[in-house]
């Protein structure tokens, strides 16, 4: 069986992290399978999706003060220079953190570990609506 739904997150840009295991958990309990993958594709190409674990130091600086370090916001970005836009920093980290997530199901549930959350982290710099497609493979 292949199941795909759709999960819109609001974000508000700037490396804005948000908590969407609930959401995905959700989708996997409606679908009925009890073995499976699920598979998380952000669409777009200024978010990103991993797991960590959602607490205020991590989700409300120590994320977004590493993304600083690798691509900061001030740097120089052929992108920008190309498109006369600021967000070249956000496709950067964006293509570091990846677009996507595949968590295994077992009896019906997300194998994520005690702390674990899922989350998207939206590095565009004004707010925006992000999709986020998630695709159950299983039975």
């Amino acid at each position: 069986m292949v199941k795909t739904e759709k999960i819109e997150v609001r974000t508000r840009g700037n490396c804005d992290v948000v908590n969407i295991t609930e959401q995905v958990s959700e989708v996997v309990a409606q679908s009925g399978v009890r073995e499976a993958t699920v598979m998380l594709f952000n669409v777009g190409s200024t978010a990103g999706i991993t797991t960590t674990e959602y607490e205020p130091g991590l989700v409300n600086y120590d994320i977004a003060a590493a993304f600083e370090k690798i691509a900061p916001a001030n740097g120089r970005y052929e992108h920008e220079e190309t498109w006369h836009d600021d967000n070249g920093h956000s496709h950067v980290r964006a293509s570091i953190l990846g677009p996507s997530l595949s968590v295994p199901v077992v009896d019906g549930r997300l194998t994520l570990g005690t702390w674990q959350q899922i989350i998207l982290v939206d590095f565009d710099t004004r707010p925006r609506t992000r999709t986020v497609i998630c695709q159950i493979i299983g039975e």
